[in-house]
Protein backbone atom coordinates (compact mmCIF):
# COMPACT_ATOMS: atom_id res chain seq x y z
CA UNK A 1 0.00 0.00 0.00
CA UNK A 2 1.25 3.13 -0.93
CA UNK A 3 0.76 5.88 1.25
CA UNK A 4 0.71 9.71 0.52
CA UNK A 5 3.74 10.88 1.84
CA UNK A 6 4.15 14.62 3.70
CA UNK A 7 7.55 15.01 1.83
CA UNK A 8 6.40 17.85 -0.45
CA UNK A 9 6.68 18.96 -3.53
CA UNK A 10 10.07 17.17 -3.11
CA UNK A 11 12.91 15.64 -0.27
CA UNK A 12 14.99 18.89 -0.80
CA UNK A 13 12.79 21.41 -0.79
CA UNK A 14 10.52 19.92 2.36
CA UNK A 15 14.50 20.05 4.05
CA UNK A 16 14.54 23.21 3.14
CA UNK A 17 11.27 24.49 5.05
CA UNK A 18 13.70 23.29 8.57
CA UNK A 19 15.07 26.11 10.43
CA UNK A 20 16.16 24.48 13.20
CA UNK A 21 18.35 20.87 13.68
CA UNK A 22 20.69 19.16 16.18
CA UNK A 23 23.70 16.40 15.79
CA UNK A 24 22.34 13.15 17.08
CA UNK A 25 25.19 10.68 18.24
CA UNK A 26 24.32 7.30 17.45
CA UNK A 27 24.76 4.39 20.73
CA UNK A 28 25.79 1.16 20.27
CA UNK A 29 22.43 0.08 22.16
CA UNK A 30 20.47 1.46 19.03
CA UNK A 31 21.63 -0.92 16.72
CA UNK A 32 20.98 -4.35 16.06
CA UNK A 33 22.74 -7.55 14.99
CA UNK A 34 23.38 -5.87 11.44
CA UNK A 35 24.63 -2.77 12.68
CA UNK A 36 21.61 -0.61 11.39
CA UNK A 37 19.84 1.40 14.09
CA UNK A 38 16.98 -0.12 14.95
CA UNK A 39 13.35 1.29 13.95
CA UNK A 40 12.41 2.05 17.31
CA UNK A 41 15.27 4.65 18.39
CA UNK A 42 14.09 6.66 14.99
CA UNK A 43 10.96 7.82 17.54
CA UNK A 44 13.39 8.90 20.60
CA UNK A 45 15.53 10.77 18.11
CA UNK A 46 12.58 12.37 17.22
CA UNK A 47 11.32 13.21 21.03
CA UNK A 48 14.72 14.62 21.66
CA UNK A 49 14.59 16.74 18.81
CA UNK A 50 11.23 18.23 20.19
CA UNK A 51 11.88 18.98 23.48
CA UNK A 52 14.87 20.81 22.48
CA UNK A 53 13.05 22.46 19.48
CA UNK A 54 10.91 23.44 22.38
CA UNK A 55 14.07 24.80 24.57
CA UNK A 56 15.20 26.77 22.20
CA UNK A 57 12.02 28.70 21.21
CA UNK A 58 11.46 29.13 25.30
CA UNK A 59 8.43 26.98 25.33
CA UNK A 60 8.78 24.71 28.06
CA UNK A 61 6.86 27.06 30.69
CA UNK A 62 3.79 27.45 28.00
CA UNK A 63 4.28 23.25 27.16
CA UNK A 64 5.14 21.36 30.36
CA UNK A 65 3.91 22.94 33.67
CA UNK A 66 2.42 21.69 37.04
CA UNK A 67 -0.98 23.02 34.80
CA UNK A 68 -0.65 21.72 31.54
CA UNK A 69 1.55 18.40 29.54
CA UNK A 70 2.24 18.13 25.99
CA UNK A 71 1.63 14.31 24.82
CA UNK A 72 2.14 13.22 21.62
CA UNK A 73 -1.17 11.83 19.76
CA UNK A 74 0.28 10.38 16.78
CA UNK A 75 3.93 9.39 15.53
CA UNK A 76 5.01 8.20 11.86
CA UNK A 77 8.29 7.53 10.44
CA UNK A 78 8.85 7.08 6.81
CA UNK A 79 12.52 5.10 7.12
CA UNK A 80 13.89 5.68 3.41
CA UNK A 81 17.41 4.80 3.72
CA UNK A 82 19.38 2.07 6.23
CA UNK A 83 21.22 4.48 9.44
CA UNK A 84 24.21 2.90 10.71
CA UNK A 85 26.59 3.69 14.17
CA UNK A 86 28.99 6.15 12.84
CA UNK A 87 26.50 8.08 10.40
CA UNK A 88 26.77 11.90 11.31
CA UNK A 89 23.11 12.40 11.66
CA UNK A 90 21.31 15.68 11.87
CA UNK A 91 17.63 15.89 12.62
CA UNK A 92 15.76 18.94 11.60
CA UNK A 93 12.56 19.19 13.35
CA UNK A 94 10.05 22.11 12.50
CA UNK A 95 6.24 23.10 13.47
CA UNK A 96 4.23 22.76 10.14
CA UNK A 97 0.56 23.57 11.63
CA UNK A 98 -0.88 24.94 14.50
CA UNK A 99 -4.43 23.87 16.07
CA UNK A 100 -6.36 25.13 18.87
CA UNK A 101 -4.93 22.68 21.19
CA UNK A 102 -2.54 20.37 19.04
CA UNK A 103 0.13 21.17 16.56
CA UNK A 104 1.87 18.91 13.88
CA UNK A 105 5.43 18.74 14.13
CA UNK A 106 7.75 17.28 11.50
CA UNK A 107 11.41 15.73 11.52
CA UNK A 108 14.10 14.83 8.88
CA UNK A 109 16.93 12.48 9.67
CA UNK A 110 19.77 13.56 7.67
CA UNK A 111 23.20 12.28 6.71
CA UNK A 112 25.85 13.86 4.32
CA UNK A 113 23.02 15.55 3.12
CA UNK A 114 20.45 13.10 2.03
CA UNK A 115 17.27 12.55 3.78
CA UNK A 116 17.43 9.09 5.75
CA UNK A 117 13.77 9.18 7.29
CA UNK A 118 10.93 11.41 7.75
CA UNK A 119 8.32 11.79 10.52
CA UNK A 120 5.37 13.87 11.44
CA UNK A 121 3.14 13.58 15.04
CA UNK A 122 1.05 15.13 16.51
CA UNK A 123 1.20 16.62 19.67
CA UNK A 124 -1.91 17.80 21.86
CA UNK A 125 -1.76 20.40 24.93
CA UNK A 126 -3.36 18.43 27.99
CA UNK A 127 -5.00 20.00 30.97
CA UNK A 128 -3.57 18.13 33.92
CA UNK A 129 -6.52 18.46 35.97
CA UNK A 130 -9.34 17.92 33.99
CA UNK A 131 -7.29 15.18 30.88
CA UNK A 132 -8.87 17.11 28.20
CA UNK A 133 -7.09 19.06 25.63
CA UNK A 134 -6.52 22.77 26.56
CA UNK A 135 -5.98 25.78 24.06
CA UNK A 136 -2.63 26.47 22.95
CA UNK A 137 -0.92 29.57 24.75
CA UNK A 138 -1.20 33.11 22.23
CA UNK A 139 2.93 33.48 23.12
CA UNK A 140 3.58 30.10 22.11
CA UNK A 141 1.85 30.77 18.95
CA UNK A 142 3.77 33.80 18.74
CA UNK A 143 6.92 32.25 19.07
CA UNK A 144 6.55 29.35 16.91
CA UNK A 145 5.01 31.84 14.07
CA UNK A 146 8.20 34.19 14.09
CA UNK A 147 10.55 31.50 14.40
CA UNK A 148 8.90 29.38 11.32
CA UNK A 149 8.48 32.88 9.54
CA UNK A 150 5.08 32.82 9.57
CA UNK A 151 4.68 36.14 9.77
Amino acid sequence: MKKTTFIQPDPQTWLDTFHFEIPIKIRYCETDMLGHVNNVSYFMYFEQGRIEYFENLGLTEDLFSDKTVSVVADLECQYLAQLYLKDPLKLHVRVSEIGRSSMDVQYAIVVDGALKAAGRGTIVLIDTATGKSTPIPDSAREKIAAFEGWV
